[in-house]
């Protein structure tokens, strides 16, 4: 499919072809693990097993590519899988990443647990602060790493002018586009060399699949993730790819709605006596908002705010909500509500990368927004 068509168009038609045989207008689930060979080496269609090849994984690796204008999707088990992979392929031993000082925990748990033990070393910048960036990179340094909106404080980055000092180091630009999805934001076309996706978020969208991806435009940085993707086999199942898939295509409506509605939510905060500060970049006060809504269609669905009167406070508010379920993850039609210090970041208590413990975060949902602002009032108290 043609990449000037809108991204609404894409979101439903790309990589989803009727199938030949039935004209069925959803790609169907391959549910297989091996593939039947015209001859020896005689691949029909080029799959052989389904570790390294699915068709229903290649509809949503088309349809991802065709999202975010890069040359080649991949699709994995989990974010975390995707971002596995990403690191074997582009480092070896000695080798230095810059890491974002606000980060989505498990991220920093892979870096300070586990490629650490594997000799690759990473320092923590503010990457809001270009010049910090700048300071953080060392002659070893390959990657640099970034959130937008990052997790859980919603800050900013400058896509392009961090692209542009990574490049100038000879390093490339890794950036989770997660929290915006490709409806809101296209790093690829601001200078990134790789997007990393958590599917199971806002792309699947319902909360019923975990999945990740990896998107680039580089063809032989593609080969070279695809070679270890296959070799360390942490691929999307053709169920879980086929949900993702199907999710797709209402992102744009979804994420519409689930901005319209976080907006109403950070106004609501802002006004709050017990919230102390809100952080959401679609505030003009955000210091990130100028920087969002030049690189950004929308300032997207996730609100964080920190409660006056402390930890166990805000803790509070996380177990009073109703409509706002209690639980980890983020970007399904439901809304939820945690307390990272304790939940989702727990990992990085004790680091650089440590939360506040007053922070509350919400992803919002597309419920009836009236609803939403009325459970969060006599959640607040």
């Amino acid at each position: 499919m043609s990449d000037q068509h809108s991204f609404e168009t894409l979101a439903i038609h790309a990589g989803n072809t009727a199938d030949p045989l039935t004209g069925a207008v959803v790609p169907p689930i391959y549910q297989v693990s091996t593939y039947k060979q015209d001859g020896v080496g005689g691949l029909r269609g080029g799959y052989e097993y389904s570790r390294s090849a699915n068709p229903t994984r290649t509809a949503l690796e088309e349809n991802l590519a065709a999202l975010e204008g890069g040359r080649r999707g991949l699709a994995f088990a989990s974010g975390l899988a995707a971002e596995d992979c990403l690191l074997r392929t582009l480092l070896t031993p000695g080798d230095h990443v810059v890491i974002p000082n606000d980060a989505y925990g498990g991220t920093f748990r892979l870096f300070a647990k586990v490629a650490s033990r594997w000799g690759v070393e990473f320092s923590v910048a503010d990457t809001s602060d270009v010049a910090a960036v700048r300071g953080a990179i060392t002659p070893r340094t390959k990657a640099v790493w970034v959130e937008t909106p990052s997790n859980p404080l919603l800050g900013i980055t400058d896509i392009a002018a961090v692209a542009q000092v990574a490049h100038q180091a000879g390093a490339r630009l890794v950036v989770d586009n997660t929290f915006a999805s490709p409806y809101l934001q296209q790093p690829l076309a601001l200078g990134a060399d790789v997007v990393v996706h958590s599917t199971t978020k806002y792309m699947g969208g319902h909360s019923d699949v975990v999945g990740g991806a990896l998107v680039v435009s580089d063809p032989e940085l593609a080969e070279e993730l695809a070679y270890h993707q296959n070799a360390m086999g942490a691929v999307a199942g053709p169920f879980d790819a086929w949900l993702v898939l199907r999710g797709i295509k209402t992102l744009a409506v979804r994420m519409d709605r689930h901005t319209e509605n976080a907006t109403k939510v950070a106004d609501l905060l802002t006004r709050h006596p017990r919230v102390s500060q809100v952080l959401y970049p679609g505030l003009p006060e955000h210091p990130g908002h100028e920087v969002a809504a030049k690189q950004m269609r929308a300032f997207g669905g996730m609100v964080s705010f920190r409660v006056a009167a402390g930890e166990e406070a805000a803790v509070e508010v996380c177990d009073r909500a109703k409509l706002f379920t209690l639980g980890e993850s983020l970007g399904g039609v439901e809304s939820l509500i945690e307390h990272p210090g304790r939940m989702t970041h727990a990992s990085a208590a004790g680091s650089p990368l440590e939360v506040p413990a007053d922070l509350v975060r919400i992803s919002v949902g597309i419920e009836n927004g009236d609803d939403l602002l009325a459970d969060l009032t006599q959640a607040l108290g």
